[in-house]
């Protein structure tokens, strides 16, 4: 999966997890997540990351999609070379030698006593003919191997990209939260204001004070533990970015509608059957297991005769090679007297020979290469007869390969169907506890409002208007996890399911 798919991915992943919101927030800036075009002083000096952006930091700087990347160049340099395997193979060889003493004149295989320096030249060459398929089915073996390699790096930049997705919400989730808490605590400042004024009127007795002031006390408290769950999230989502931490930074925040809480309309069965035909795991998977099967024909090409074609060229040069007479032009008469017996008497003979004026020289360098130049054609047949039963171990290794790799693709299977079931009962058990929520949420709205106006008037006492507003409050925060918990279980079942996913 291409860069360009991932970050759409991301995009639209993005685009619908933020199609909710809370019921009764209204939208507005919140510390850890700025509106965009928003200017909010400080906010204005920080870098704004959207989610697109901390997608698109994240497979740039996770060591482990690099390492898939590699993976996959890996694969890709083993599959060419496989096709190279197909092409004849050269080799030339070269060497100069010297000795001294009795030593062999390489041209004539005779013994000199003499220092010869002396060169060797070949050049050899082989070209498969047949090897009982190996060659072309380590081809196809290897095409699946690259496929293979993309769908899992597909399947770890997925991972990667869930886990920025869960990782940025829990930022948008404790900004939520602390925005919440922040209007518990000025809600709370405004009753201590008016309760100081009734108080000093002599309207309400000071004990009212002291009550609405430990309530504004413990939701000050709420503002620093909703911050300091701000700051861990924005840490783990450096973390999940493979950036340092300590690095001050804002993300854009985008305004929820209301979530429309409806069962969701596939089930857990129909989601993994979508997932089976989607899932770059399962895919990646299934071509492991196809190349092991491939693997099996590889090594059975063991059993087979091969057939190759192979030639070479040699020359040798030597400082005691051949020699040749060279005619100076003159000529030499030698005059040899002898007595010869002719019938029974002796008689002196005179023996005149006339012989060519010259010198012996050795052969040029090229001279010798040339005459004694040596070539050669062969056509190579191998047939294994027994060789230590090597080969059927490399097809028995082969099948043992090839069954242990459906286990691992029955195994991911496996997995993944757990994965989707219990995505599936957590969206159930999401969908409950928001609708239990959010009916709670309003049930204690009418009744802190009616408590307010009760306390208001002097009915009830602070401490019944303490417990009222901190059991609407806490409603109202459970709402917000609620909402992001159902959303994203929602979601990551539409991921399983590949559904297009976009900003409407």
């Amino acid at each position: 999966m291409c860069m360009q798919r991932k970050l759409f991915l991301g995009i639209g992943i993005v685009g619908c997890l933020l199609s909710v919101s809370v019921t009764g927030l209204q939208a507005q800036s919140v510390p850890g997540a700025v509106s965009p075009g928003a200017t909010t002083g400080k906010a204005d000096t920080l870098p704004v990351l959207s989610l697109p952006q901390c997608i698109d930091i994240a497979l740039k700087n996770n060591i482990t999609v690099r390492q898939g990347q590699l993976q996959v160049q890996s694969s890709q340099l083993q599959l060419k070379q496989s096709k190279f395997n197909q092409l004849p193979s050269v080799n030339g060889f070269a060497s100069q030698g010297f000795s001294s003493g009795r030593n062999i004149n390489p041209s004539t295989n005779q013994f000199v006593d003499v220092g010869v320096r002396s060169n060797n030249f070949q050049l050899s060459g082989s070209m498969p003919v047949f090897q009982g398929y190996q060659l072309r089915n380590l081809i196809r073996q290897n095409q699946t191997i690259v496929k293979a390699s993309e769908k899992e790096l597909d399947a770890t930049e997925n991972t990667v990209i869930l886990n920025v997705i869960q990782q940025y919400l829990a930022v948008l989730t404790g900004a939520e939260q602390l925005t919440v808490a922040k209007r518990q605590a000025e809600t709370s400042q405004l009753q201590v204001e008016r309760t100081q004024k009734l108080v000093n009127a002599g309207s309400a007795p000071e004990a009212n004070l002291f009550e609405i002031k430990a309530t504004l006390a413990n939701d000050e408290l709420a503002v620093v533990n909703a911050q300091n769950t701000v700051d861990l999230a924005k840490l783990a989502l450096l973390q999940a970015m493979n950036l340092p931490g300590g690095q001050a930074f804002e993300i854009e925040y985008i305004k929820l509608p209301d979530p429309r809480i409806e069962g969701y309309t596939a089930t857990a069965l129909q989601v993994y059957e979508a997932a089976l035909a989607t899932q770059p795991q399962i895919i990646a998977a299934d071509l492991r297991t196809e190349s092991a099967r491939i693997g099996i024909d590889v090594a059975k090409a063991g059993l087979y005769p091969r057939l190759s074609l192979s030639g070479n060229l040699s020359s040798i040069y030597s400082t005691v090679g051949l020699s040749r007479f060279v005619a100076d032009g003159t000529t030499t008469q030698n005059r040899t007297d002898a007595n010869v017996e002719i019938a029974g008497t002796t008689q002196p003979v005179t023996i005149i020979t006339t012989s060519p004026g010259g010198t012996y020289q050795t052969y040029g360098f090229f001279e010798q290469l040339t005459n004694t130049l040596n070539r050669g054609v062969s056509l190579n047949l191998n047939i294994p007869i027994f060789t230590n039963r090597q080969y059927r171990t490399n097809v028995t290794t082969a099948i043992i390969q090839q069954q242990n790799a459906q286990l691992t693709a029955d195994n991911t299977r496996l997995q993944l169907r757990q994965q989707i079931e219990t995505a599936y009962t957590n969206l159930l058990a999401a969908s409950n506890r928001y609708r239990a929520t959010d009916a709670s949420v309003s049930s204690l709205e009418r009744a802190f409002k009616a408590a307010e106006s009760r306390f208001n008037a002097g009915a009830i006492n602070a401490v019944d208007y303490s417990l009222a507003k901190l059991r609407y409050d806490n409603a109202r925060a459970q709402l917000v996890q609620a909402k992001y918990d159902y959303v994203f279980r929602t979601k990551i079942l539409d991921f399983y399911q590949n559904k297009p996913l976009s900003f409407n």
